[in-house]
């Protein structure tokens, strides 16, 4: 189900974002940026390892070849970015599942599989945020920091992957079901909006 060079993939992107998660604690806390690096580990790749598998275990569903690619180029901008500011500014752009139809009398995915493709995504993320929310509310400590920092992680990835801009999941989403996009993606956005910014 899973080639060696999709792992190997898998394991480079999620350590990168991992660091550049937690480096904004190299700069103002360095005695604690192993700890939060673990931390990062656990939450962001809970988030986008979940996130692309989710892809891939729907489109293997409906008959497709699906692996994950890294994005060279991609993950090099998320470094220079989450280095120049200080791990400020996190360009997320490690990679993508990259699907086909198995069969050759099938060219292409019809708009209901891609868009059900694209939805597992965001919705493993938006179970994700509140399962780490009631991480965050039950326990203290390191628990509950791990419980915040992936339910905030996550819930933005959610919102953030919705948006319906070529590229994106939410663009396939509203592509096949404009109503069901936003059934779905109103009450994220407005409680993403919620929990960070009001």
């Amino acid at each position: 189900m899973f080639s060696r060079i999709e792992v190997k993939h898998l394991i480079i992107a999620w350590i990168i974002l991992g660091f550049c998660f937690s480096l904004s604690w190299l700069f103002s806390y360095p005695k604690i940026f192993l700890l939060m690096f673990i931390i990062s580990l656990i939450a962001v790749g809970s988030g986008f390892i979940f996130h692309e598998l989710a892809h891939k275990f729907v489109a293997l569903k409906l008959d497709c070849w699906a692996e994950f690619r890294m994005w060279g180029w991609g993950l090099i901008m998320a470094l220079a970015f989450a280095l120049m500011s200080g791990g400020g500014i996190i360009f997320a752009a490690p990679g993508a599942v990259y699907i086909t139809p198995k069969y050759i009398w099938r060219l292409e995915i019809d708009r209901r599989g891609n868009g059900l493709i694209a939805l597992a995504g965001p919705l493993t993320n938006i179970l994700l945020a509140f399962i780490f929310l009631l991480a965050y509310q039950e326990f203290s400590g390191i628990l509950g920091i791990l419980g915040l920092i992936g339910f905030r992680i996550n819930l933005w990835l959610a919102a953030f992957n919705l948006i319906p801009f070529m590229g994106l999941d939410g663009s396939k989403v509203f592509l096949w079901n404009p109503l069901f996009w936003a059934l779905i993606t109103v009450p994220v956005w407005i409680y993403t909006a919620y929990n960070f910014f009001i």
